[in-house]
């Protein structure tokens, strides 16, 4: 009887064959390209995730934790680019990014290629915040709760306002940075708009009395565009500047 390991060599590369041979068809059906580079984002995804758990764990051990999620975010961003070839760069000649800290970052919000996003631009000494739900998603899950990810109770405003107390309190006690998508989902936006933002953000950054960082991602539904199948390779720029909300 087969064990374990041997399933998961074979699911793997059978997995791999699969996203080969979508990539080989491509040169004759441009669309099949799609389902290559999704299907890699996934295992891309659940690679980093896994790295990020053994990664959180041993940079707790050596008083580290708290870059976790910025070591996790740049596997994920080497992992993306050799296999789907899509990578985001950070426009900001003053280094906002990486030289403002405690700070509230706020990004929009434009599809699940975002993660990817955070991987590229996530500065160091810094804690995403998600919905709660994302604590039972298989390794994503428990690399962020390792990581010391801010879970918030969408459903429960309760709920929602303790876990913005506490990370005031984050911010305020060990200069740990908070990112955050004001949206609050995904617009899916052709065209370069905003949805309605949410005023979490906004609160908390004048709660811990720090600046808020935006981090503008140019429209990439040239790269991504889920309603026709299109997903291309190539490289999205980020901008970033900073503001005062007190």
């Amino acid at each position: 009887m087969a064990s374990f390991s041997e399933y998961l060599a074979y699911f793997l590369a059978g997995y791999t064959a699969l996203i080969l041979a979508f990539y080989a068809l491509s040169m004759a059906v441009p669309k099949a390209a799609f389902f290559a580079r999704v299907l890699a984002s996934y295992m891309a995804l659940v690679a980093s995730a896994l790295v990020g758990v053994f990664v959180s764990i041993l940079l707790r051990l050596v008083g580290y934790g708290q870059i976790a999620q910025w070591a996790t975010g740049r596997s994920f961003k080497l992992f993306m680019i050799l296999s789907t070839g899509v990578s985001f760069e950070v426009l900001d000649p003053k280094d906002h990014v990486g030289k403002t800290r405690p700070a509230v970052f706020i990004a929009n919000h434009q599809s699940e290629l975002d993660v990817l996003m955070l991987g590229s631009s996530f500065p160091k000494y810094c804690s995403m915040t998600a919905k709660s739900s994302l604590k039972k998603t298989p390794f994503l899950g428990w690399f962020m709760i390792l990581s010391g990810a801010i879970f918030i109770n969408r459903s429960n405003a309760k709920d929602a306002r303790q876990a913005m107390s506490s990370a005031a309190n984050e911010i305020r006690s060990r200069r740990q940075s908070v990112c955050m998508f004001p949206e609050g989902t995904r617009s899916y936006s052709k065209e370069p708009e905003l949805l309605p933002f949410k005023k979490g953000a906004f609160h908390l950054a004048v709660q811990a009395q720090v600046p808020i960082v935006p981090m503008v991602v140019a429209n990439y539904s040239h790269i991504l565009w889920v309603k026709s199948l299109l997903f291309k390779s190539g490289t999205i720029p980020i901008r970033s500047k900073i503001l005062l909300p007190f």
